[in-house]
């Protein structure tokens, strides 16, 4: 007879898993301490905590862990190369908040385009506003969308519905005229009123949008930033802001986070920051979680191929 498999699983998808985990010898953990010391053995893990560092500890204590699953789709933060040098098979949770993040896109752009911020300014100085303080338009306006996995397709999806002429980059070639190279965006962005990074966190992302390529877009167009806040030199944002280069920011990440109060970005003229709410403004993250490691449990007992697996020689 064959030993069950041992697992590590945080106590919270007990209830909408443990009927399901025939064959699995499990420990459910309700702290990063007991997350490391249930790792030590384990040969699957589910590590996730909101505590980073407990996180990367006890993934460093998962000596015998063949495979990894984690909710995070950013996976920046992991030890990759202990990982890639262990041979740890890691997957992650792309997709699994691209529906409500791509709400939250449409949200930004629309209360950016009809500077909600000035409406509420006026409802909070019961100042009964003569004319509307924003007037652009959804409506075929021109968006360029960076990075282009779930996320970025969700926000396309939703962009259709106004018909927006969407352009999205990625790395892969694609045939489509509407999706370029990694190397075409940047001589075009001068084209866009909206710029939206969806992009991974990676050496080659970080700080993409910097002074030139802000001097590089139209006057009016707006920066959305959904994905990292590293991808941003936020020195040179808070200038163009400052400076009237670009029209505006709606950025859910910034760097570092939290922001600490005393950031010249919080201040920065025509700027909404959300505190990186877009993936928790669900109610079903934790739900789609567990299906995600249940679809991916019977995948790997059947020796195919993990759903959303991690390159470790990329980072994403």
């Amino acid at each position: 007879m064959t030993d069950p498999i041992k697992a590590v699983l945080p106590a919270m998808a007990k209830p909408l898993i443990e009927s399901r985990l025939e064959g699995l010898d499990v420990s459910w953990f309700t702290s990063g301490a007991e997350a490391a010391e249930m790792a030590r053995d384990a040969e699957i893990g589910w590590l996730d905590m909101y505590d980073k560092t407990a996180m990367a500890k006890a993934i460093e204590a998962g000596e015998s862990l063949k495979w990894l699953s984690s909710i995070y789709a950013g996976v920046e933060h992991f030890p990759l190369e202990l990982l890639r040098e262990r041979g740890t098979k890691v997957t992650n949770g792309t997709g699994i908040n691209a529906i409500p993040i791509g709400e939250y896109v449409v949200m930004g752009m629309l209360a950016a385009a009809k500077r909600l911020d000035k409406v509420l300014e006026g409802q909070r100085a019961h100042d009964w506003q003569q004319g509307s303080p924003g007037q652009a338009e959804l409506f075929e306006s021109k968006v360029l969308i960076i990075g282009f996995g779930a996320i970025g397709h969700e926000v396309a999806k939703r962009l259709k519905g106004f018909d927006a002429e969407v352009i999205a980059v990625r790395r892969s070639a694609d045939p489509d005229p509407m999706i370029i190279g990694t190397d075409e965006w940047k001589p075009r962005l001068g084209e866009f009123d909206w710029v939206i990074l969806a992009a991974p966190a990676t050496d080659e992302t970080e700080h993409m949008i910097g002074a030139d390529e802000l001097a590089a877009m139209k006057e009016s167009a707006w920066l959305v930033n959904i994905a990292r806040g590293s991808l941003v030199d936020q020195a040179a944002l808070v200038a163009a802001l400052n400076d009237g280069t670009i029209g505006g920011a709606f950025l859910d990440t910034v760097d570092p986070e939290p922001l600490p109060k005393d950031d010249p970005l919080w201040d920065a003229p025509n700027t909404f920051i959300t505190m990186h709410h877009s993936g928790n403004s669900t109610t079903r993250m934790f739900e789609r979680a567990a299906q995600r490691f249940l679809d991916n449990l019977s995948r790997y007992r059947s020796g195919e191929p993990l759903l959303s697996a991690v390159d470790l020689d990329l980072g994403y």
